[in-house]
């Protein structure tokens, strides 16, 4: 069976592969004796094997927690081979990982991931927030580097089943959550360019308070880290700082998937802003300086036009991230715009664009006074306020409140923090205990 090789057509161009090969978002194999094609086995829930941990921790105190720091008693862990396909998934006690020093992920970065949330509501009933997006996106991701794709229902529903088992991990005070990281790696033992054999699909748990500590006041997590409030931030040319963050910035390129490679590289000029007294890189693109990305954050500016405001962020061209915070952003902007909904505090006459913008506009925005604010949206903060942008040697000044956020940014963060904390109801909400 070994010795079969299919070619298959994969997202626009060929590939060799061994005896399994991914069709349709489905893995197949043939049968060396019959020469039929089978498909391989998917995600079972109905086969999931539980183990507790024999050393349960105490969850720590809510007001001690720090973003990352801290992690649950149990792990979901899933394998995955070409020649087996998905293996028994196993909820066991959170540990360390054993890996080869010749896998494929430590070579070649063959690593993707996800962000997303629990929250506990005022009841004790505990939510995900658009956890279907992540699925979805986490499969593009792994079609991308050719890592093996899943069925996200099922995932979805063993990740619940972990949620449940560290439940009371989850923090019961106004703004907490508990942070949910899947993360798929190639574990084959190969020195060697290609997809992998072998693959790693686990899931970790974090409880974390809230970016925005008090809830009500965004701009008091940035003073108690000693971060300038709102993000002061200096823009960044990806041509000519580093080549692999112009690969990551192409159309053709890795920036619309969430993989590991994409996050190593910023690092470096995280470090060089910080010395230049900035929090964060604004990631321009281009000749044309066009605006992509803020830090690991999606974008967005807002503009006066005329008696109206324009609420703008940069298209999904293949160069960022297609983030879930933003797609709910503009879907709450367009309902609140069409009138299909309203959100208190925003203004009537919102127009809701995804466009191309450049440093000139904006620079051109703040000297006509036209220029609103600007602000990025991500699972870990909702929303980021920027009050200043470096842009060759002279900061373009950006208006915010007394609160460190504006006009349009406050009544969305509100809106989102609403609905996925539970307090304002959404079908974005999806119940995982009750």
């Amino acid at each position: 069976m070994s010795s079969l090789i299919r070619s298959v057509r994969l997202r626009g161009y060929r590939r060799l592969y061994g005896p399994s090969s991914l069709l349709a978002g489905r893995f197949y194999q043939t049968d060396a004796m019959t020469g039929e094609v089978v498909a391989l086995p998917d995600i079972q829930p109905s086969n999931l094997q539980f183990v507790k941990t024999g050393n349960p921790k105490a969850p720590p105190p809510s007001k001690s927690l720090m973003f990352g720091h801290t992690f649950t008693d149990h792990m979901l862990t899933i394998p995955w081979s070409s020649v087996e396909g998905w293996g028994t998934p196993k909820i066991g006690p959170y540990g360390p990982l054993s890996l080869e020093p010749s896998c494929t992920v430590l070579h070649y970065a063959q690593t993707i991931f996800e962000g997303m949330k629990a929250y506990r509501d005022e009841h004790g009933k505990v939510t995900l927030f658009r956890p279907d997006m992540n699925m979805k996106r986490m499969n593009t991701s792994a079609s991308r580097i050719a890592l093996p794709t899943f069925n996200g229902d099922a995932l979805l529903e063993l990740i619940k089943k972990l949620i449940h088992s560290e439940r009371d991990w989850i923090p019961r005070e106004p703004g907490h959550s508990l942070y949910i990281r899947p993360t798929m790696i190639g574990t084959q033992r190969f020195i060697g360019v290609a997809p992998p054999s072998e693959a790693l699909l686990f899931v970790i748990c974090s409880p974390v308070g809230p970016y925005y500590p008090k809830v009500s006041s965004p701009s008091r997590y940035m003073e108690l880290r000693n971060i300038s409030v709102p993000l002061p931030v200096v823009c960044r040319s990806i041509m000519s700082l580093i080549p692999a963050l112009l690969i990551q910035r192409t159309t053709k390129g890795t920036g619309a998937y969430k993989l590991g490679v994409n996050y190593a590289p910023g690092v470096m000029p995280q470090k060089e802003a910080a010395k230049m007294g900035y929090a964060q890189n604004l990631w321009l693109h281009g000749p044309e300086h066009y605006l992509t990305e803020v830090g690991t954050m999606n974008l967005f500016v807002v503009l006066k036009k005329g008696d109206a405001i324009e609420l703008v962020t940069p298209p999904l061209d293949g160069m960022i991230l297609p983030g879930v915070t933003r797609d709910s952003v503009l879907a709450l902007a367009r309902d609140h715009a069409s009138g299909a909904s309203k959100i208190s505090n925003l203004p009537e006459k919102l127009i809701v664009s995804e466009r191309a913008i450049t440093m000139k506009e904006i620079q051109d925005a703040e000297a006509a006074g036209t220029l609103v604010e600007l602000f990025g949206s991500g699972t870990a903060a909702v929303i980021s306020p920027v009050n200043r942008i470096g842009y060759l040697g002279k900061d373009v000044l950006i208006p915010t409140g007394d609160d460190g956020m504006g006009p349009i940014s406050r009544p969305i963060w509100t809106e989102l923090t609403g609905r996925q904390m539970g307090t304002i109801p959404s079908d974005w909400s999806v119940p995982v205990t009750a």
